[in-house]
């Protein structure tokens, strides 16, 4: 049953935060760490591929903050960075060591430094279902088979446990989505849960501001009802986003989660934003790369934040993208016009919008691994979006306000939004997704605040493909899309 949400507290600073999204092994490498200097690493900017390392560590990262602070990053969220046999680091064999590749402890005690000297935070992603095969426990299960004291870590249906199947053959044990390099913990063990518990208060007490729980649904709620109590006692103010993708209410009662990751908002802005020209390709159910019109957005947009209190809405992580799904550009077939219209939709919303790392220069890779490509920091980049979205990033920044109170919208012809502030009523924006009708603005028009493309104030139409955000005084105005 699920509890009143006005009890729910939430960190205050998430509201106002911008987090990038970073895959480590891809986003800078900086020839400091030595446990690389006599290893054999692909190329930067090799294709991206399941397997393959390519050198990216947390000094690149630190080298990059100058780039991101400029940008208004003021959070970054990596993906796992404890040692691991996955270049994804989602195989993790030690949660108290931060991979040597990475620069090890040492590199991510510099990186929290550095952030926090410039008012900036970090959340690191945790792990916590599932394991990799070389997890110090897991391989002494396996040395050791039903002597081994560790046993009762894991679930096992039969021996012995064979850990690398032949097609059709059974592990023995229990591993996330039948995939036997990610053995599932068993949480109903107090050593386990008390492991996993003390894992994530180490680095708390090291200095993160927050955890990203991978999987979370498929971990007993027992557990999470635990680990906020530990996370909370640690850090009042640290941040706990959990992965689930669609109704997340059980999760966000108080007692678990400040937030989660909102898929919801983020495919149903690209799905809007790209229109006719949307590329279908991933059937993720919860990520459905369908065209919407201006009816099914609004209608998505009213049902996602109607679930939640405003507390919680105001700590959710936004994003258009992520390492698990194809790029927003790839989605938007390279429209650089119609990524800024998402990203202007993803802005609007309360909570922290997310932006996945190379956003800015234009990557566009597809599924996975496909959208996990190295940034190009030497040479061309695809697009230089940088100016765009240090633009809507400082438009976010002015508009917090209406943005806190949210935004009542309705449609505009066949393919505009209106939204009109409940802040401040007189503030509105008007969004224009045609490609090649320009849109009337159906109010008067006080003065212009912001603009995107272009918005002919003398006769107050907006171009194709481009927004504005005005003050208006009371008036009739004209609500369909005039023919160019």
């Amino acid at each position: 049953m699920l509890r009143d949400v006005a009890t729910v507290s939430t960190p205050a600073w998430v509201s106002e935060a911008v987090v990038y999204q970073i895959f480590p092994d891809r986003f800078r490498r900086s020839g400091r760490v030595k446990a690389q200097s006599s290893l054999v690493l692909q190329p930067w900017g090799t294709s991206p591929q399941q397997q393959g390392f390519q050198g990216g560590d947390l000094y690149g990262v630190i080298e990059a903050l100058d780039h991101l602070q400029e940008l208004g990053v003021t959070c970054l969220y990596l993906t796992p960075v404890f040692s691991s046999a996955a270049n994804h680091r989602y195989h993790a064999y030690d949660y108290f060591q931060v991979d040597p590749l990475l620069g090890g402890n040492a590199a991510l005690d510099t990186l929290i430094r550095a952030l926090h000297g410039r008012g900036m935070r970090l959340i690191l992603d945790g792990v916590f279902n599932h394991c990799g095969r070389g997890f110090w426990a897991f391989h002494h299960l396996l040395e050791n088979g039903p002597s081994s004291p560790y046993r009762d870590w894991f679930t096992v249906h039969r021996w012995p446990l064979i850990p690398y199947p032949r097609k059709g053959q059974s592990c023995g044990y229990s591993c996330w989505w039948n995939d036997p390099a990610l053995p599932k913990f068993n949480h109903a063990n107090p050593a386990v849960h008390d492991h996993l518990l003390a894992a994530g208060r180490h680095w708390l007490e090291r200095g993160i501001d927050g955890w990203r729980l991978d999987v979370p649904d498929e971990v007993p709620h027992g557990f999470w009802v635990d680990f906020r109590r530990m996370v909370k006692s640690v850090n009042p103010n640290a941040w706990i986003v959990g992965e689930i993708w669609g109704d997340a209410r059980p999760w966000l009662q108080g007692d678990q989660f400040d937030g989660v990751m909102n898929y919801r908002l983020g495919w149903s802005s690209l799905c809007w934003a790209a229109g006719a020209r949307l590329r279908p390709g991933d059937r993720n159910p919860m990520y459905p790369l369908n065209r919407l019109n201006g009816e099914q957005w609004i209608a998505c947009v009213n049902q996602t934040l109607g679930w939640y209190s405003p507390e919680v809405n105001g700590s959710q992580l936004n994003l258009l993208d992520s390492h698990d799904v194809p790029r927003a550009l790839h989605t938007l077939r390279g429209d650089a016009k119609a990524l800024r219209l998402a990203l202007l939709l993803l802005c609007l919303q309360p909570g922290a919008p997310c932006l996945y790392y190379g956003t800015e220069v234009g990557l566009s890779g597809g599924p996975e691994p496909g959208c996990r490509e190295a940034y190009p920091w030497s040479g061309p980049v695809p697009q230089d979006l940088q100016p765009m979205v240090k633009d809507l990033l400082g438009l976010r920044r002015s508009l917090a306000g209406p943005i806190a109170d949210g935004w009542t919208w309705c449609v505009q012809g066949d393919e505009g939004l209106l939204g009109r502030s409940r802040h401040s009523p007189t503030v509105s924006v008007l969004i224009n997704r045609s490609r090649r009708r320009r849109l009337a603005c159906p109010e008067n028009v006080d003065s212009v605040l912001w603009e995107a493309g272009t918005f002919h104030a003398n006769d107050g139409v907006l171009a194709p493909q481009s927004a504005v955000v005005f003050s208006s005084v009371p008036g009739e105005g004209i609500e369909a899309l005039v023919e160019t």
